[in-house]
């Protein structure tokens, strides 16, 4: 039972924006690649973990906070017995340890993953006592991507290869026969409501309207489309595919709306966003169709119904 599912986070909705409309720094760059990347291992994850969840509880990007602490679990899992805290890690290429260092072949020194997820498991423990809630707690460290090697590894540590998934699975389906109980479920609805919707590691550049690329980007290839051949469709000449330009014209003022949640929406914003629609009488028609209209005329403005 999946009982809170993984979406793409604010930070990283907005600086794929950014990065489709901006040239990011060399930093912010790096680290919009990094979010990227590590959400696709997380969906590859949730795709792997999906059909060993019987008799199970599932919460996706979890964030929580203990003593004035903060911290955020990847995937937290619930069974009869156990309660699995797994971190997620799309790593790739070939590191080793050595004297409890991580390190990549080219003997850059890396950030300890482990240390992580043992701060973690130590404040979730805490948490769960002051709870009052009794069970034990296994934490591992998940290493989705296929072409990631990690040599001189002890033979202690709680990791798990993307060739030793299988395995894994079996060790999750021998609680598949055991039935939750009602302590269990109390759990799981004590840790949703406990979830902060917003984090404070948010790292944003700074943006504003006018120095952002306008127009309506493909969503396939993220290219701009340059061209409206007819008055139903847009074209993407980069992959070739086209869009209906209502749901594409729906999709950017929500964009907007996203990245400059104070600013109002007008008409002539828009029109200037969208930039290849040419008529605002059609950007009008959508707005008051979709949008609830506050004011009237050139003071009017638009917001979600």
């Amino acid at each position: 039972m999946i009982m809170k599912h993984r979406y793409e986070t604010p930070e990283l909705k907005i600086l794929r924006s950014l990065h489709i409309r901006m040239k990011l720094d060399a930093k912010n760059h790096h680290y919009y690649l990094n979010l990227e990347k590590g959400y696709k291992g997380e969906q590859q994850f949730d795709k792997w973990l999906e059909p060993h969840l019987k008799n199970k509880i599932i919460l996706h990007d979890i964030l929580l906070e203990h003593n004035n602490t903060i911290f955020q679990i990847d995937s937290l899992l619930i069974t009869s017995n156990t309660i699995y805290l797994f971190e997620i890690k799309n790593y790739e290429g070939d590191f080793y340890i050595e004297g409890g260092r991580w390190f990549s072949l080219s003997n850059t020194e890396i950030k300890d993953p482990l240390l992580q997820i043992r701060r973690t498991e130590s404040i979730f423990r805490r948490l769960l006592e002051e709870l009052t809630f009794t069970f034990p707690i296994e934490t591992y460290l998940i290493f989705v991507n296929p072409e990631f090697q990690l040599y001189q590894t002890p033979l202690n540590l709680p990791l798990v290869f993307s060739t030793q998934l299988h395995r894994f699975s079996q060790k999750l389906e021998k609680y598949s026969s055991s039935l939750l109980t009602d302590t269990h479920i109390k759990l799981a609805k004590q840790l949703l409501s406990l979830h902060l919707t917003e984090s404070p590691y948010t790292r944003l550049p700074h943006y504003q309207f006018d120095t952002l690329k306008k127009g309506i980007y493909c969503p396939l290839c993220l290219s701009f489309y340059s061209s409206f051949p007819n008055k139903k469709t847009l074209k993407c000449n980069k992959c070739g595919s086209s869009e209906n330009y209502h749901n594409a014209l729906l999709r950017n003022i929500e964009e907007f709306i996203f990245l400059f949640p104070k600013r109002k929406v007008t008409t002539n914003i828009i029109h200037e966003w969208c930039s290849i629609i040419k008529s605002k009488k059609t950007i009008r028609k959508i707005l008051s169709q979709n949008y609830k209209q506050i004011g009237h005329s050139s003071s009017s403005h638009y917001v979600r119904l």
